[in-house]
């Protein structure tokens, strides 16, 4: 389920690791915390910040059994939220090597020791990989669409957080429901009528876990 509190860990790694980009065309990023999540503690590259992110994310909300039920309550549909960052992250590399989520992962985590170890005392999952493999049907949905679900993610957030601040200005929330709603719903539908397969509902899940 989406809460403000989810919401707010996105925000605080796109404060180390942001969606902007600079004035030469590069993401702006500080490495900050998640220079202890790339590859020997260094982000030297793209690829590496996103590992980086990637594990930052899949920690804070599956490192422990702790925050395992703080943050999702047993709940694995945060791994959706955290694959449509990566898919927008990919989507943004100037040269892409990957057209999916499955062709990153497969090269890039699969096989390192953070997403194989076992996550202590929770049952059901045993490791990043176990909870990333529960949710596959969406490995292969191609980043530019996952980008686009990225985008309706940050809006819906950018409501929950703005309702969830008692001097929020309820003039501008007002705005931003509309434009989620007229931007992203017109995206969401022209994107399921494109699809021939009508028997594969990756689509309408992703529907689903943004408006819950």
């Amino acid at each position: 389920m989406l809460t403000s509190t989810v919401c707010k860990e996105f925000d605080s790694l796109r404060g180390d690791f942001s969606d902007e980009l600079d004035d030469s065309g590069d993401y702006i990023s500080t490495s900050g915390t998640l220079k202890h999540y790339c590859p020997d503690k260094q982000c030297k590259n793209y690829i590496n910040l996103v590992k980086g992110g990637c594990l930052w994310l899949l920690e804070r909300f599956y490192g422990s059994k702790t925050v395992f039920f703080h943050y999702s309550n047993n709940n694995i549909d945060i791994v959706v939220y955290i694959m449509m960052w990566l898919g927008y992250k990919l989507n943004k590399m100037v040269n892409t090597q990957f057209t999916n989520i499955n062709e990153f992962y497969d090269k890039h985590m699969k096989t390192i020791q953070e997403c194989k170890k076992n996550i202590d005392n929770v049952e059901g999952y045993s490791s990043y990989n176990d909870l990333i493999n529960k949710k596959n049907d969406f490995l292969n949905i191609p980043n530019e669409d996952m980008s686009k679900f990225y985008d309706a993610f940050k809006s819906l957030c950018k409501l929950y957080t703005e309702c969830d601040n008692s001097d929020s200005d309820y003039n501008s929330y007002l705005e931003n429901t509309q434009e989620f709603k007229w931007n992203n719903s017109i995206y969401f539908v022209s994107v399921i009528l494109e699809k021939t397969d009508f028997n594969n509902n990756n689509f309408l899940k992703f529907i689903y876990l943004c408006i819950v």
